[in-house]
Formats: structure tokens, C-alpha cells, sequence
């Protein structure tokens, strides 16, 4: 995929949660310490056709076997503020464009409802992930918090003006 074609995005359907628990465990498998936990962390994917608070959406990208290749999430917590879940590209999708495609494609959607500010948290491990957004305008600042989840993780705090 070039860096300027645009994925095929869908709202996920709860046929989807299989896929979306193998696409986290394949992209949490090279951090030691990381683990998909779908009854305490990741409750949102054991239904990700469900109604989502905040106004929420998550998309996936399908690769050409069917399969979830991403999946991205927005939501509205406050007035003129979107924010970033679930962003993950499998590995051997990773380098094409496909995750700054996805940003993009949340960056218009929140414009579309009003947003003004994107913002996300992002585990401290996830360093390619970091530079990613970096390059897409985002600034990581000195807001930072632990989870208390199975992986014991830490996060940093990510915005952009829309």
C-alpha cells in the first residue's frame, strides 16, 4: 500500500472479535510483559459491533483474505475533542502507510463531528508507534499514566490541533 491510498474502513461487527484479539496478540508479541487480557482490559472487543460511549466508532481494514490486517476506534469525550483507541497494524502490514492512513481517516471524521483537538495514549513500549505520530503532528507531552492492567502498563499522553 502507498503512502497515499486510503484503506477500505468498515464499523466492526462482534463476528469480528476473533480477529481483532489475534491482531492484538500478534502485535503485543514483541513486547515482553504484554498480554491480551479480553475479561479485564480488552472488554470492548469481546462485542466490537456494540454501541460505543462517546459517540464512538471503531473501523477495521480487511487484507485481501479477509482478514483484519488494523483497526482503529474514535470517540468524543468532551466537546471539540476527539480521541484515538485501538490503533494497531499487524506486523507484516506495518511500513506501508496504513496506520498513518487510519489517522487520517479519524482526523476527518473528527473534523466531520466538530472536533478541534485529537489526542491519545499510547503504551510506553510502543516506540514505532511514537515517532508515527510524531511525523503526523502529534506532540507527546509530560502527561503519563499506569494502567494497572495484566501488562503493567504505562502510557503517554499524544494531542493535535485539528
Amino acid at each position: 500500500m502507498s503512502e497515499l491510498q486510503t484503506p477500505i474502513l468498515r464499523n466492526a461487527e462482534d463476528r469480528d472479535a476473533q480477529d481483532l484479539f489475534g491482531l492484538l496478540s500478534l502485535c503485543f508479541a514483541d513486547f515482553p510483559g504484554c498480554y491480551v487480557d479480553p475479561h479485564d482490559d480488552l472488554k470492548d472487543l469481546l462485542t466490537p459491533g456494540a454501541a460505543r460511549k462517546n459517540d464512538g466508532i471503531l473501523w477495521v481494514s480487511e487484507d485481501e483474505n479477509g482478514r483484519i490486517r488494523a483497526c482503529a476506534s474514535v470517540d468524543f469525550p468532551e466537546t471539540g475533542t476527539a480521541e484515538i483507541h485501538r490503533l494497531y497494524v499487524r506486523p507484516d502490514q506495518q511500513g506501508k502507510g496504513l496506520g498513518s492512513s487510519l489517522v487520517r481517516a479519524v482526523e476527518g471524521h473528527a473534523r466531520e463531528k466538530g472536533a478541534t483537538r485529537l489526542t491519545l495514549w499510547s503504551d510506553t513500549r510502543f516506540t514505532d508507534a511514537h515517532r508515527l505520530y510524531r511525523k503526523l503532528g502529534f506532540t507527546q507531552t509530560d502527561r503519563m499514566r499506569d494502567l494497572g492492567d495484566i501488562s503493567n502498563s504505562s502510557e503517554y499522553f499524544f494531542e493535535k490541533a485539528l
